[in-house]
């Protein structure tokens, strides 16, 4: 049977082995991988010294890659980028990717080195939604329920958003909680100036603003177009909690949610949108 024609392992084969592949597949594609991690286009020699291959060897990777449209080479310098298949193959994996179906296998693992329960929240019509939890090792932890809606004004997700991306549908939703809660919230401009905090450090946080001797603390995970679309929360008794900027838990939350956005393709915007 020939590397081609080999098919993955079936239960019945027990576990799954190492398949084999097609070398020159695997040889080819360090060039695009050279280029990706580049970031734009290069000569042949500097191309082919990244991805560890003589330019002679290099080339006619190149020339194949080129007939399909994985790379183009600039008429005028002779330089090769990336071409028109590759930007398909990346937009189409962009659109295929699920930001809480990536998030949802770090959860676990970031509940227990900072031993507190994690939840990822959405934007939804009534405002950050809880989609997803992982529970904390702790004996003493604090709960949180899938469909939770958190207040804008007074959660760590909710001042997450109202910081990283404000909306006109955000500052509505702000307007009715100002109008429904017992009691008083500073007018829309006001609230997002408070929120400078946020927006310097990358993580927002609440100290039992809605129950006492709760405090929770949220991370931004970002899109390709450097929109907010999950908030990485953790939770617990204020007790035990540290909601230091710096602090370790500040410090995992980032990181979890530093690595799902890279996995989206995803960026930080260099600046907040304005209120």
């Amino acid at each position: 049977m020939t590397a081609i024609d080999e098919l993955p392992p079936t239960p019945e084969d027990g576990p799954a082995r190492e398949q084999r592949g097609i070398q020159s597949v695997e040889v080819g594609g360090q060039l695009l991988i050279a280029l990706a991690h580049q970031g734009r286009a290069m000569p042949l020699k500097e191309l082919a010294r990244e991805a560890g291959m003589a330019p002679a060897k290099a080339h006619p990777y190149l020339v194949s890659f080129n007939k399909l449209g994985l790379i183009e080479q600039d008429r005028d310098t002779g330089w090769y980028g990336l071409g028109r298949l590759a930007l398909q193959l990346g937009l189409m994996a962009l659109q295929q990717t699920d930001p809480v179906r990536v998030s949802t296998p770090l959860l676990p693992e970031l509940a227990l080195q900072v031993g507190h329960t994690i939840g990822v929240a959405v934007w939804g019509n009534r405002g950050p939604t809880i989609v997803h939890v992982s529970e904390s090792p702790a004996v003493v932890h604090v709960n949180m329920r899938h469909g939770t809606v958190f207040s804008i004004s007074d959660t760590a997700s909710g001042r997450l958003y109202a910081a990283l991306q404000p909306t006109k549908a955000l500052q509505a939703l702000y307007e009715q909680e100002r109008q429904t809660l017992d009691r008083a919230l500073p007018a829309w401009d006001a609230f997002y100036a408070e929120l400078d905090d946020i927006r310097r450090h990358g993580v927002s946080r609440v100290e039992g603003a809605v129950t006492a001797g709760v405090s929770a603390m949220s991370a931004p995970v970002y899109d390709h177009r450097g929109q907010l679309v999950v908030a990485i929360t953790a939770i617990g008794p204020s007790a035990s909690f540290d909601h230091r900027f710096n602090g370790p838990v500040a410090q995992a939350l980032k990181a979890t949610a530093a690595a799902v956005t890279q996995r989206l393709g995803g960026r930080r915007p260099a600046e907040p949108a304005p209120g």
